[in-house]
């Protein structure tokens, strides 16, 4: 078997962060083909939060190690302030201390074939460089996100930190490997002399294993708000990226003009974070008998929240055009009606359409949402509600994915001939 060592800050007992998935579920299923992972990641201490519920979805004989290191804002901060070269390229910089040696070692003791790197955070990814550029293993760099857009990060010395680290990955790595067809145009166009072909879309997923044992408690336990129609985001609302601004106006604009009863709705966004700013916008558009904010729970209670739904909200801004939340691709599983409030040109629409999914507005646009929404109530009322098939959500599992990245794992590192009898081994 072969090894690959995988570097990735998101990994468990870290909370908060649909990230962790992707790089768990690669770890649990990278073995059925022909591939042993080793995790570096970083020490505990450095989590904003931790949780201990997705502990034991790490297979015990995965080789876990966490290096060195600090979360500048809480650890090396004076009066709230810390040094700017303590924040370049993110607040994780330290972990590069004590990765790279960390790395190194793991590499003499366990000599992997190749190196796996996935961002956020940029200093996995400098991380990444710096061990294949001291060990010369071929290394594939997993965008979850775009690295850089315009005005983003808004720090211009962080800013051109993330491109130097960007244009670096992208030259060194054998693959760039994104979660969208958009992010593919957009890195192809930014570096054209690239090979299109270095450049890879492997999607986000859902892990199956995880789903199959909820299905039978999510249908015993009944909806979750009996007698009104429950819709659920869950998941982080960003303030610009996810802004519900419209949203709420159209939940104000409907009940005024009766195009919604007392009580006939319910909207629940679990795990919001922006508390603040969302119980200011809820007061302004008086919609607070619609929608509540709840607080975080474990993974596995908000697959089955998810699960007893009567619909599930999709918040989308254009300016993410390019991306597509990971929680969708678990929507889907869920086999519950969807409603996307994103724009019809993105990636995230285009996936929506592609699975059966036919309830999209605008999530800038008011009028769009009331109108979309009221039909969307009528059709899951109905039975109407479009769904995808047993064979697209089959298509969007973890697994298959993994089965994706082992396909460029064996391009870089193919099967050495096997002649005389002899084989090699690490």
């Amino acid at each position: 078997m072969k090894r690959v060592l995988m570097i990735a800050f998101h990994f468990p007992p870290l909370a908060g962060s649909s990230g962790i998935q992707r790089t768990l579920s690669f770890a649990r299923h990278l073995p059925r083909f022909g591939w042993e992972p080793l995790i570096l990641t970083a020490h505990k201490r450095a989590f904003a939060r931790v949780s201990d519920d997705q502990l034991g979805d790490v297979p015990s004989d995965v080789v876990v190690e966490r290096a060195f290191a600090l979360d500048s804002a809480r650890h090396l901060a004076i009066l709230g302030r810390y040094p700017a070269f303590a924040a370049r390229p993110d607040r994780w910089i330290t972990w590069w201390l004590g990765a790279v040696p960390k790395g190194l070692a793991m590499i003499r003791k366990f000599r992997p074939d190749a190196i796996w790197s996935t961002y956020p955070i940029a200093t996995a990814h400098k991380i990444g460089y710096t061990l294949h550029r001291l060990s010369g293993l071929p290394w594939i760099a997993d965008f979850r996100d775009p690295m850089t857009e315009d005005g983003y990060p808004a720090d211009p010395r962080i800013r051109q930190s993330y491109k130097e680290i960007e244009e670096a990955v992208l030259r060194s790595a054998s693959f760039g490997v994104f979660v969208t067809p958009g992010l593919v145009r957009l890195h192809h166009k930014r570096y054209p002399e690239i090979p299109i072909a270095r450049l890879a879309v492997i999607e986000n997923g859902y892990d199956e294993e995880i789903f199959a044992p909820l299905d039978g408690t999510a249908a015993r336990e009944g909806p979750l708000v009996p007698g009104a129609f429950t819709l659920l985001h869950s998941g982080v609302v960003y303030p610009n990226e996810r802004d519900p601004t419209q949203f709420f106006q159209a939940l104000r604009r409907m009940l005024d003009e009766g195009g919604l009863k007392p009580g006939e709705l319910r909207v629940r966004l679990r795990a919001p974070f922006h508390e603040t700013l969302l119980t200011r916008l809820i007061d302004t558009f008086r919609v607070a008998d619609i929608v509540e904010l709840a607080a975080p729970v474990t993974y596995r209670h908000a697959l089955q929240e998810m699960m007893r739904a009567d619909g599930l909200l999709v918040l989308q801004a254009s300016n993410c055009n390019d991306q597509i939340p990971a929680k969708v691709y678990e929507y889907l599983r869920c086999r519950r009606p969807i409603i996307g409030l994103t724009d019809p040109a993105g990636d995230t629409a285009g996936l929506l359409r592609k699975s059966g999914i036919h309830n999209i507005a605008r999530l800038d646009s008011a009028e769009e949402i009331a109108l979309e929404l009221r039909r969307f109530l009528d059709e899951v009322r109905r039975g109407e509600a479009g769904f995808p098939t047993d064979g697209f959500i089959a298509e969007a599992s973890r697994l298959r994915r993994t089965r994706e990245l082992t396909g460029l794992l064996d391009q870089m590192c193919p099967p050495v001939p096997m002649t005389g009898g002899n084989s090699l081994a690490h």
